[in-house]
């Protein structure tokens, strides 16, 4: 079956490579052709061959609203749902704003924006929140105070306090990407954030500050650093970090429109001369560091087969079991060119089923300019499909997961292709909203070209954020931005991470604006939908945050699976408990965990809306109910077994 899976999309890549516009690209595995010079005008960057651009789909018809607006800063109605709430002022983070470059983005650096991570340093049981920020040529150069990271503590009551100058963790470089990981199972968060320039390895310390023990552990790297995920990818009990890479970009030889950097090309997007790549310029390559147990990190890309030797243009990664065997799998979405999807055989090695899974490109075997990755079980049969966002011109593609990790492009069929394609996507996440025990589709918009307001593409700079709502696993309804609620936020969006602030059960939204500030949407959804949360402590033979753990129960009839992972979105880091919608069910029946060691256990769950720790081969160790700590009787776990 496989192998008539990758027949097919070798037809439908390679053969059908004359026929689609000029702006796409051919997908970049041996051999490569090159590309074919792109007209002004049409999807990406024109100019010489090799200058690529983003790999997008042809320009498409501008969608105005009523009021003639581009859809992507319109179409609000003055009725319906609501479901988010923006708080970022009440909340204190809206304080706080993000830096990149210089407002012209004059260069594909200035442009990307940055992630966030939620993370509970302090172990208090409250998520916490990390806003990576970004830098300029000057700051770097020592001619201004640079921007600053911020670790906004959670103050129990609605607010934040910005405490990441106490902390030790204002990281002060040209910041990216964020994930949240034990790596030295003491049972305390630890940070990776990814920069151009040198990478931070931030050890917490257990009294509220962190250590940057980068250059000792030995992932600093040094250019262009973007996604990471910690996973433990050989089941020795500790997590490993893989680092992707995005271009090579050295400030001695700037890549402008018609210099000798990009080949004298001219760098346009629909005609209008603009920033330069990614395509034609030079990428980074990806690492995976390999965890020696001691404070170090052995680079073992080469050996473990991920090193990508093609330099493909690296945005977020996740490590997660895709084909159910126990081991950490690892998708990388690559901008503009294919992506990876890596699977773990087990023996400290991965097998490059990119193609092969159906993952690497979209249903027209063409590239996508892949920014974000969200993973997880939108029918509830225990298989993770993959929502990935990408450019404008181009639909957001939904992967549907077949089993064994072959996957379907469905975007069209479920119903997110059409309403996505005027907007230019960065993070994102299934997310069960409604507790309604089905997973919906978020995906945090902003364009790349600042002058997008002045031509009439149909797209806007700043841009609303999109939410889908799961039909019974089957298809997705856009649910409409009412005006006054976060649905109706237009900002330029990039990183974004989800995850239950307030303790309440319903997952919220932060975002990380490109030169903006941040952005909390508090899920106010009035349903009355129960729920359940687990917080997984891993055994002696697993990590202690228990990352690559999956779940499965069993709730009116049907499997719900959730996963353990660090990473993802785009270059950011989501809540790591579990959270299970259980619509109207008021016993949220048994937890069946697959530890990371390959242990699996029963754990019978007592009560509906509450917030469980669960520790390997114990049982509930704790629970909270209205974020406080609650009583777990009743509890029944069985042992672990192998």
């Amino acid at each position: 079956m496989r192998h008539m899976r990758f027949t097919e999309i070798l037809r439908s890549g390679w053969l059908v490579a004359a026929l689609i516009p000029a702006s796409f690209a051919v997908a970049q595995t041996p051999p490569t052709p090159a590309p074919p010079q792109a007209p002004d005008g049409a999807g990406a960057v024109s100019g010489m061959s090799t200058m690529g651009g983003n790999s997008t789909g042809a320009a498409a018809k501008p969608v105005y609203d009523e009021q003639h607006r581009p859809i992507t800063a319109g179409g609000f109605v003055t009725t319906g749902p609501v479901v988010f709430s923006d708080i970022s002022k009440s909340s204190g983070i809206g304080a706080w704003t993000h830096v990149m470059g210089t407002p012209a983005k004059k260069y594909i650096l200035d442009a990307d924006g940055s992630g966030v991570g939620l993370i509970d340093f302090d172990n208090d049981g409250w998520l916490d929140i990390y806003l990576v920020n970004g830098s300029t040529f000057d700051a770097l150069d020592g001619k201004q105070t640079p921007p600053h990271a911020a670790l906004f503590h959670n103050n129990h009551d609605g607010t934040f306090t910005d405490v990441a100058a106490k902390a030790g963790v204002t990281n002060d470089r040209w910041g990216f990407g964020v994930a949240v990981g034990d790596f030295d199972n003491d049972g305390w968060p630890d940070l990776v954030v990814t920069n151009y320039g040198k990478n931070r390895l931030y050890r917490n310390n257990h009294d509220g500050t962190f250590t940057d023990v980068a250059e000792k552990a030995g992932i600093t790297l040094g250019n262009w650093s973007a996604g990471a995920t910690w996973g433990d990818y050989d089941g020795d009990g500790r997590l490993d970090l893989f680092i992707s890479g995005y271009i090579h970009f050295d400030r001695n030889h700037l890549p402008e429109s018609g210099n000798k950097e990009v080949g004298y090309a001219t760098c346009k997007f629909r005609g209008v001369v603009g920033m330069c790549g990614p395509r034609g310029l030079q990428g980074e390559p990806d690492h995976l560091f390999h965890n020696n147990g001691d404070g170090t990190f052995k680079d073992v890309s080469v050996k473990a087969g991920v090193n990508d030797p093609t330099n493909a243009y690296g945005f977020t990664s996740i490590f997660v079991d895709l084909n159910g065997d126990g081991k950490p799998d690892l998708l990388v979405a690559n901008d503009s060119v294919a992506s990876y999807l890596y699977i773990n055989k087990g023996d400290g090695t991965f097998e490059d089923d990119s193609y092969v899974s159906g993952f690497a490109v979209n249903k027209d075997g063409r590239e996508i300019a892949s920014m974000g990755l969200g993973v997880g079980d939108y029918q509830n049969n225990g298989l993770l499909d993959i929502i990935d966002s990408d450019f404008s011109d181009d639909y957001k593609v939904l992967y549907h997961n077949d089993g064994d990790a072959s996957f379907t492009d469905v975007s069209y069929r479920a119903g997110i292709a059409q309403a996505s394609i005027p907007f230019l996507s960065w993070g994102d996440a299934f997310m069960d909203y409604d507790n309604d025990g089905l997973e919906d589709i978020f995906i945090a918009n902003g364009h790349v070209y600042p002058d997008a307001d002045e031509h009439d593409w149909g797209t806007t700079y700043a841009e609303r954020p999109l939410l889908f709502h799961n039909l019974n696993g089957e298809k997705f309804e856009p649910v409409p931005p009412v005006l006054g609620t976060g649905l109706a936020d237009v900002i330029p969006a990039r990183g974004a991470a989800f995850g239950d602030l307030f303790n309440d059960g319903k997952i919220d939204v932060v975002i990380n604006p490109i030169d903006g500030p941040a952005v909390l949407l508090r899920n106010v959804n009035p349903d009355k939908h129960h729920w359940v949360e687990l917080k997984l402590v891993g055994g002696p033979k697993s990590p202690r945050d228990a990352i690559c753990a999956s779940v499965y129960m069993k709730v009116n009839g049907k499997t719900h699976r959730e996963d353990v992972m660090s990473g993802g979105s785009y270059i950011s880091s989501n809540d790591q408990r579990l959270h299970f919608g259980l619509g109207e069910a008021t016993d949220p029946g048994t937890a069946e965990i697959h530890w990371p060691s390959g242990a699996k256990q029963m754990v019978k769950l007592p009560g509906v809306d509450r917030i469980y720790t669960i520790t390997e081969g114990v049982g509930i160790t704790g629970a909270l109910c209205g974020g406080k700590p609650c009583e777990a009787e009743g509890t029944v776990a069985a042992p672990a077994e192998k």
